[in-house]
């Protein structure tokens, strides 16, 4: 991976020079930001891709096996569970699990408390795929933020979840 130092342009500076000159009333630093942001969603997306696929995961398909196993034994949960948990609409949770099951990761079961709902388990082949990817997974996203060190990591990690917690609230 190419180092640039900290004060090297990039993309976005020279947006923001144009708007600038152009409109030179206007405070840019957030716009700034935001297009910085939005470009490393687009740079960060696809490197993280790339490990899901060597795992034959799509991203959504890791999230609900992540899910899953970060939830502890019995590493089983409801359906409506991981559609709150993931941020999903049940029909979207209905086709990620469809397809996981087909593929052995998760087996569905009865609910023992309630005989008319399902609830969905990680299977051994599901457990260690998705040990095996997180592992990986950690291992890239570390890697993709090595131009940081451990300070301005930590303080880029506070200061975003300042921001969404903000913005989502």
């Amino acid at each position: 991976m190419a180092t640039a130092s900290a004060d090297s342009p990039d993309a976005i500076d020279a947006v923001i020079t144009a708007w600038r000159r152009e409109r030179p009333d206007l405070d840019l630093t957030a716009i700034a930001a935001a297009g910085r942001l939005g470009r490393l969603g687009l740079v960060l997306g696809p490197a993280q891709e790339k490990v899901f696929t060597a795992f034959g995961l799509q991203r959504g398909e890791f999230d609900v096996l992540a899910a899953l196993r970060r939830s502890g034994e019995p590493y089983t949960l409801s359906p409506s569970h991981l559609s709150e948990l993931l941020m999903l609409s049940r029909a979207g949770m209905t086709n990620r699990l469809d397809r996981l099951e087909t593929a052995g990761f998760v087996e569905r079961t009865l609910d023992p408390a309630d005989r008319r709902s399902f609830r969905i388990r990680l299977t051994e082949h599901g457990y260690t795929t998705v040990d095996a990817a997180m592992t990986e997974h950690t291992a890239n996203v570390t890697r993709l933020f090595s131009a940081l060190d451990d300070q301005e990591l930590t303080v880029l990690d506070k200061l975003l979840s300042k921001l969404l917690r903000e913005l989502t609230e």
